[in-house]
């Protein structure tokens, strides 16, 4: 049943039934913390993830490879790369899983020097990549702009291990080569695939085309877009974007108004934060959390603070007006007024963090000298001392 629940996405149901298991004294099994803890993984809950781990170690479970390697995917979607890097150095007989949840862990967190030399170090071990390794190689290749690496290994998939890029690959490659401002070298690489390209590939030229402000381009990878899946809001958001940052405000209106006769609607933005073992969450324009008065009075004590450092500056007034209330914003607020002051704190966003948040989270860790860890729906970013591990590619 517990397999059931997270194999299925319903993995907060999972969790409590774990919690069920436990308080009634059924002796769990590794497959019980395999599971549990993928849970915690899926939910990015640190507190309770880790409290499962101990049972795990308390049970002798813990050495178990498949229960390790489900260890080091929990602390990597956590932001948590050195306990991660720990648990993989601990197991002795590493398998392909093992190696592809390293290589996972690096990527997600935009590590791509780590990714290229863990890969080696398994090439080493006669260990024989699959298509996830080089999913995980040529995303962490996107993150650094690392072009020419990538495109080695992108190569080298099919060259040295017989192994045939799927679209996951190309749209790796098309993120890798749109973000390095090589937009018509991206675009050249879908014309050249041996089979259709699917959503993510166009969705991944879309995202480089707003990246560079590329019009031209992002309305073919929209129009492409919207012919593979006409009800996926994400592709006239990302257009619609493209027209907004390039001052086409009509076509921006133009692209509202098809949406909502289309009854295509966006998936709405959240965030949230785990505080006290309960998970909170937050949406833009947040009104319904208990203690949303006390969040808004402290983001705007906040941004004062950051207004100050003379650093936020060529913001849009109207872009800012739109993002002020963003929910990553609130939740980092409010985790500035529950957690103590030694605490790094963590929020987790299904979408891919705007400009005007990233700066702003940016300066509040300088403000607040705080260890501010955000994954947001493309990777993680870690802010210290007003910089992100990012180094603003993303």
């Amino acid at each position: 049943m517990l397999s059931t629940y997270v194999q299925n996405g319903f993995s907060e149901e999972g969790l409590k039934l774990y919690v069920s298991m436990r308080s009634i004294g059924v002796q769990p099994d590794w497959i019980t913390f395999t599971t549990s803890i993928r849970a915690c993984a899926d939910l990015a809950i640190v507190k309770l993830g880790m409290q499962v781990v101990s049972n795990a170690i308390k049970f002798g479970l813990s050495s178990n490879v498949s229960v390790a390697n489900s260890i080091i995917t929990m602390y990597s979607r956590c932001g948590l790369i050195k306990e991660a890097k720990n648990t993989f150095d601990s197991i002795d007989d590493k398998d392909l899983v093992s190696w592809n949840a390293m290589l996972a862990a690096f990527a997600q967190n935009g590590l791509g020097r780590k990714v290229i030399e863990t890969f080696e170090n398994m090439l080493t071990t006669k260990c024989t990549p699959d298509r996830i390794s080089y999913v995980s190689v040529l995303s962490g290749c996107s993150h650094m702009g690392l072009v020419d690496e990538g495109r080695h290994y992108f190569d080298s998939m099919t060259r040295v291990f017989g192994i045939s890029p799927t679209n996951e690959h190309f749209a790796c490659m098309v993120d890798l080569l749109g973000r390095a401002g090589l937009l018509e070298e991206a675009k050249s690489l879908i014309e050249g695939m041996p089979f259709k390209p699917n959503t993510i590939v166009w969705s991944a030229l879309l995202g480089a085309c707003r990246i560079h402000h590329n019009l031209r381009l992002a309305e073919t990878a929209a129009k492409k877009l919207m012919e593979s899946d006409i009800e996926d809001s994400g592709g006239y958001v990302l257009l619609a974007n493209v027209y907004n940052e390039s001052g086409v405000l009509e076509n921006v209106a133009d692209m509202r108004k098809f949406m909502k006769v289309k009854g295509i609607r966006k998936n709405p933005g959240c965030s949230w934060i785990e505080v006290d073992n309960r998970v909170h969450v937050f949406t833009v324009d947040e009104t319904s959390h208990p203690q949303i008065k006390e969040v808004y009075i402290k983001l705007e004590e906040m941004m004062k603070k950051i207004e100050g450092t003379g650093k936020y500056i060529n913001v849009d007034s109207s872009v800012h007006r739109t993002t002020k209330y963003h929910s990553e914003k609130l939740a980092f607020a409010f985790g500035l007024l529950n957690l103590p002051s030694w605490m790094p704190i963590r929020v987790m966003k299904n979408l891919r963090v705007c400009d005007d948040c990233h700066l702003v989270i940016k300066l509040l860790s300088l403000v607040t000298s705080r260890e501010l860890i955000m994954r947001d729906g493309y990777r993680f970013h870690h802010f210290k001392d007003g910089v992100c591990s990012c180094k603003d590619y993303w």
